[in-house]
């Protein structure tokens, strides 16, 4: 349902709405239409391949490991989705999705066992004021060897040790997002931050980089296991509407 004081919006120019990035003026006012995206998280699983209700995604076709699509179009309703291997078309896994106008969808494909995968959803509702140029972030724990993860969003160079130093978002767990899925994702400033990941409640980094963010972005990060060793853990950063995943340099 559309918000009293975004109704009362929607008679002005789109243009005067219109946002720089990833958002829009529907996007603002609860119209846009669905989106999916897909993240293939899954060390177990060869190239995939999203169909919805047995018709393949030409935008998310034969990808490989640690890739995410940017989110694409889909009919709003309930639909049943699948991800199949793309050589042999054997299911992967299953989930029917009620797709509604305003809302982001992830679908992620994750190891459930040593020899099997499963699907996984993530439903940003993307609720965000007219007037906000703030980024959106999201975090995914696709590291099965790193267990609960708490991530510190911070200023360059910034002790984490330091007291009153908490995490933006605390206590992810394996095969789980941060917002969880009916949840808006975390707004944040512009700005180069300091990221750290750590094991959840410790202050010892498993993983530390630098992440530019950019106004009205929507970024996901994605945690996976760099070795088989604990606590090995790289992270992988998705823009939407920028081509590719990319692995941020640890530092």
């Amino acid at each position: 349902m559309i918000r009293f004081s975004k109704l009362l919006l929607i008679g002005l120019p789109l243009v005067a709405l219109s946002a720089c990035g990833g958002d829009d003026a529907e996007d603002r006012l609860d119209v846009a239409d669905s989106v999916v995206r897909f993240v293939h998280a899954s060390p177990l699983a060869p190239n995939l391949t999203l169909y919805r209700a047995d018709t393949a995604r030409t935008d998310v076709n034969n990808v490989g490991y640690q890739s995410v699509s940017n989110y694409s179009y889909t009919e709003s309703g309930t639909a049943q989705w699948q991800v199949k291997t793309t050589q042999t078309n054997a299911v992967l896994g299953t989930l029917s999705i009620d797709a509604n106008r305003g809302n982001r969808y992830t679908i992620v494909a994750f190891p459930s066992s040593g020899t099997e995968n499963s699907l996984y959803e993530i439903r940003d509702p993307y609720n965000k004021s007219i007037t906000s140029d703030r980024a959106k972030l999201r975090i995914v724990n696709g590291s099965f060897n790193a267990n609960n993860i708490d991530l510190y969003v911070t200023t360059l160079g910034a002790d984490i040790s330091a007291v009153g130093v908490v995490p933006l978002i605390a206590s992810t767990a394996y095969r789980t997002a941060n917002p969880a899925s009916g949840n808006d994702s975390i707004n944040i400033d512009s700005g180069n931050y300091q990221i750290v990941i750590t094991s959840s409640g410790s202050k010892t980094a498993l993983f530390k980089s630098v992440l530019s963010v950019e106004k009205n972005k929507d970024i996901l990060l994605l945690t996976l296991p760099h070795s088989i060793l604990p606590n090995a853990i790289k992270t992988i950063v998705k823009i939407d509407e920028e081509p590719g995943s990319k692995e941020l340099p640890a530092s």
